[in-house]
């Protein structure tokens, strides 16, 4: 299944068949083409407010009939009824969201420290930044240097785990070092990716509290005036 097309949006389709399907974890993570411990993630609620679902069987990527197959038998791998249709890019840099702007440092921080041997021409392909702004952290001249903290560019959703990875196998083939890093993020990135999910999660159901405490106690406050008003009158 190695060479198998991924859907067009992998994870708002892990998102959907783990809402929808009784398929296993890694059969999901098999077919999406991203790691079971994402699957997981979206299975324990951690990641639902960043993906909306996204039906393939209404997409035509998978068959329900596909869906009954794996369900029946955990160890059966799904087939992609249709392989979605490749965008080609135009030349230039990355198009990144305004939201997503500021945390480009952190994440080529993140590079610059745990892949050295990926180069600034890759790294700013990855990004999609300039060569002067990875200079600048590089070399510690950035304007915003005492706030940058290194964060991994999956997990900031700057590029794909299959993007940093394919970067991560090239530099390291012409750098020599492709047996060492077989696995270039390695378990405990996977597992303080968990816990960033978690954390962003617990502070969203925070926020919500608070709020709605705040709103409860303007609509007190609003009673209260207007009994008094009435009792004025």
């Amino acid at each position: 299944m190695a060479d198998q097309p991924t859907p067009l949006m992998p994870h708002a389709t892990a998102t959907w068949l783990v809402d929808h399907t009784g398929l296993s974890f890694q059969q999901i993570a098999d077919f999406c083409g991203i790691h079971v411990l994402e699957v997981q993630a979206m299975a324990d609620d951690l990641a639902s407010s960043k993906y909306t679902g996204r039906d393939p069987v209404h997409a035509g990527e998978l068959t329900q009939a596909e869906i009954e197959k794996g369900q029946v038998d955990p160890d059966y791998s799904l087939k992609m009824q249709r392989a979605p249709v490749a965008v080609s890019r135009t030349k230039g840099p990355r198009y990144t969201p305004v939201s997503k702007r500021q945390d480009k440092p952190d994440g080529i921080a993140w590079l610059i420290r745990n892949h050295p041997e990926v180069s600034d021409a890759q790294i700013g392909k990855l990004i999609g930044t300039t060569r002067n702004t990875i200079a600048a952290i590089r070399d510690r001249t950035h304007w915003n240097i005492q706030n940058i903290q290194p964060k991994d560019p999956v997990t900031l959703g700057l590029c794909s785990q299959r993007e940093l990875d394919a970067i991560v196998a090239k530099a390291s083939k012409s750098a020599g070092t492709e047996g060492a890093l077989a696995d270039p993020r390695g378990a405990s990135d996977r597992e303080k990716l968990i816990e960033e999910l978690r954390a962003e999660r617990d502070a969203n159901e925070k926020a919500a509290a608070e709020a709605a405490q705040e709103a409860e106690a303007a609509a007190w406050l609003e009673a209260k005036r207007a009994s008094e008003d009435a009792e004025e009158a």
